[in-house]
């Protein structure tokens, strides 16, 4: 992987798939970062934290060789908040944009090279995905999918870390089962804009970019009024 032209590269990263607002720059190589708890207030928070950071960093967005942003699985109001600004941003600069995994995101802060990472979907589910790092990056051995905590399960043999807050809301089902599997659990971690600048600086070198107008959330829950004897019936959404 061409490495130096990933460094060189200037980013704009956002995301707002869960109750954290969070936006990152990618300035050839070095990050800087805000997050903030939002909770559901991401909508006026997000733009005045990317003015802030464009402030700190002195560059405007026409400086920029792309916007990132979090694709989901997460929030359905959140990631159309991100997507939606992302579009703004990157239709006034014309600038390509691409989406970024926010499971990926996961487990890029994870510390490990076999990640499984599993996040709070509320109404007693979970996303999530199983991942593994090489020299190229990662890959999903088991893709993002939205599941009962039961169906969560790690993908062949090996030294596998659990990431997510997935672990902590819905533990009193995953730990059990899976802990015995894994070398270690961090519950913290949660998608963060800052985990996502890398991710996203390696999707434009790989060619992902788009234009705007092609930006698009991740969708995993087709019908959130699904009752839950619904869902554990295994009727289709």
């Amino acid at each position: 992987m061409a490495t130096g032209k990933i460094a060189r590269m200037k980013l704009l990263v956002l995301d707002t798939s869960t109750e954290w607002c969070s936006a990152a720059l990618w300035l050839d190589g070095r990050i800087q970062a805000k997050r903030v708890l939002a909770e559901q207030r991401h909508s006026s928070l997000l733009l005045p934290m990317v003015d802030e950071l464009l402030r700190e960093a002195a560059i405007s967005l026409h400086q920029f060789d792309g916007i990132g942003y979090g694709l989901g699985p997460g929030s359905f109001t959140g990631l159309r908040i991100a997507c939606a600004v992302t579009q703004g941003l990157a239709f006034g600069a014309d600038l390509p944009v691409v989406g970024v995994s926010t499971l990926e995101s996961i487990a890029e802060q994870a510390g490990a090279d076999r990640v499984l990472t599993v996040l709070d979907a509320r109404m007693a589910e979970v996303y999530w995905a199983a991942y593994e790092r090489d020299d190229t990056g990662w890959h999903a051995l088991t893709p993002p999918q939205l599941a009962l905590p039961e169906s969560v399960a790690i993908p062949g043999t090996g030294d596998w870390v659990g990431a997510g807050n997935g672990f902590a809301a819905l533990g009193d089902v995953l730990r059990p089962r899976l802990s015995a599997q894994l070398m270690r659990i961090d519950d913290t971690l949660m998608p963060d804009a800052a985990a996502m600048a890398p991710l996203a600086a390696r999707a434009f070198m790989r060619g992902e970019g788009l234009d705007a107008a092609f930006a698009a959330p991740i969708y995993l829950r087709d019908k959130v009024a699904l009752t839950m004897d619904e869902r554990r019936a295994g009727r289709p959404a």
